[in-house]
């Protein structure tokens, strides 16, 4: 199938409880933005040796017997993987085309996960993955062995869901005026993802009048419902406690500076907040 030319919708594919809403969100984005979805499953390298040196306590020939086996058995490992990732695929498939999804394709691909985002970095428009992926499928709580490293790789937004799919009605855009909010902002009030939806522009701490004012504007002028509210308090907790008062579908943010929110892309607020929060984040750099 011929490769879509316009930005992606990359959605991250596993067996993880995730991936069903994982799919229903990029299939809204999608859908409000007239984008295709990519959907991609990553196959990891196993980096552990087929067969230890095991000279000294069995013999030669019979090394060889069991290294000839355990390749077989590899073969066969890789060939059941990947059927298994060409079913899940194809079911995702159908989940998106069924959520209004028109233009779909599928991705298959061995080795590192960062290694292949980066390489598709240039036609993501947004990428969406779930908060924890399958090897993590027991845990409730924590964050996936890998969505720092993305976030830290990756210059595109980022979806991390961590619910089940809920149209999103409302969202909460984290604001401080500087120069990447700025940008976080343009984007809400230019993309055609957040019209008609209604946006709490929320600044926390002192001297909010005037930056409140200024984002405000912005988003009117391109259309977007906005509701100001200036917080007091610690960051982390006067945003969760803001988003579960007002019943908030889905937080923006991005990688503030020079702020109480310094930190809020690669350091602890940002885990923080995905730690803590039971609603979608949309991390913007």
């Amino acid at each position: 199938m011929t490769e879509q030319k316009d930005p992606l919708v990359l959605t991250c594919i596993d067996g993880s409880r995730f991936s069903g809403a994982v799919c229903d969100y990029a299939a809204w984005i999608a859908n409000r933005a007239s984008a295709p979805i990519k959907l991609l499953h990553n196959i990891e390298r196993v980096t552990t040796p087929a067969v230890a040196d095991l000279s000294g306590s069995i013999g030669l020939g019979s090394q060889e017997e069991l290294l000839e086996e355990l390749t077989s058995l590899e073969q066969q490992r890789s060939k059941l993987l990947l059927e298994q990732g060409r079913q899940m695929l194809e079911g995702a498939r159908e989940r998106a085309q069924k959520a209004g999804a028109e233009r779909v394709v599928t991705c298959q691909r061995h080795g590192s996960l960062i290694e292949s985002l980066v390489e598709l970095e240039d036609h993501i428009r947004v990428l969406v993955l779930g908060i924890r992926g399958e090897e993590h499928e027991d845990s409730n709580k924590g964050l996936g062995a890998q969505l720092e490293s993305v976030v830290r790789s990756l210059h595109k937004p980022i979806l991390v869901v961590n619910r089940e799919f809920k149209t999103p009605r409302s969202i909460m855009l984290a604001y401080d005026g500087s120069e990447s909010a700025r940008k976080a902002l343009d984007m809400v009030a230019t993309s055609p993802v957040f019209k008609q939806v209604e946006c709490h522009l929320v600044y926390v701490g002192d001297g909010a009048e005037s930056v409140l004012a200024e984002g405000a504007e912005a988003l009117s002028h391109g259309g977007v419902s906005v509701i100001s509210a200036n917080l007091q308090g610690k960051t982390v907790e006067s945003l969760i406690a803001y988003q579960q008062e007002h019943d908030i579908d889905l937080t923006v943010m991005g990688a503030f500076s020079h702020s109480k929110l310094r930190d809020l892309l690669l350091g602890s607020v940002t885990a923080k907040m995905l730690l803590g929060t039971n609603q979608p984040l949309l991390l913007l750099r």
